[in-house]
């Protein structure tokens, strides 16, 4: 009877150890800043204005065998909004741009994740944005995972995605080329 117990245990415990990654919850690790967003937008048709948002969390679920089940939820904080100006954030971030105080908030949530093969992702989803809630598609490719050095597990995405202004009701005009606005994000999340 004790063979039979041992052997047992012996069978369930290599089927757990050998058993396929299953899904997992992860926090983006904003913490040891090993995640950005940033962004681009025409200045004026003539350059590029480059930024970055310094404020931001997150958490997504990853399933590897089964990606359309993955899910992400990023919630931004508009008035970190950093383009290495002073005076320039000033501007933007005031009532008669992005009115950062009323509208500070932005949130992400994805609706579907697609697998496109070769660690490639679609990602759509609402994007809250100066209180307007619209659909994006997010392209993301999967750049790795693996244990890291502290006994944790990581694995790490870059998502790319591009979007008007004036879909989310901001009406101040730079120029038509500088109505797009395209948005960075590189996350790296830790299993919980």
């Amino acid at each position: 009877m004790k063979n039979y117990t041992l052997s047992g245990l012996f069978i369930i415990a290599l089927s757990v150890i050998s058993a396929p990654a299953t899904a997992a919850n992860y926090i983006i690790d904003t913490q040891g800043a090993h995640a950005s967003i940033t962004f681009k937008i025409k200045h004026l048709g003539y350059s590029w204005l480059t930024g970055r948002i310094n404020q931001f969390e997150g958490e997504f679920n990853y399933d590897e065998n089964k990606i359309s089940s993955s899910k992400i939820k990023v919630i931004i904080d508009l008035s970190s909004i950093d383009t290495n100006h002073a005076e320039r954030e000033k501007h933007i971030k005031s009532e008669k741009y992005l009115d950062a105080k009323a509208f500070s908030k932005v949130t992400f949530n994805s609706t579907r994740v697609i697998d496109k093969g070769n660690n490639k992702l679609e990602i759509s989803g609402d994007l809250v944005l100066h209180g307007i809630k619209k659909s994006i598609v997010i392209d993301a490719v999967k750049i790795g995972g693996g244990d890291d050095p502290w006994g944790g597990y990581r694995v790490g995405f870059e998502g790319k995605t591009t979007f008007k202004l004036k879909d989310f009701g901001y009406t101040f005009d730079l120029g038509p080329a500088s109505q797009q606005v395209e948005l960075t994000l590189n996350i790296e999340g830790i299993r919980q």
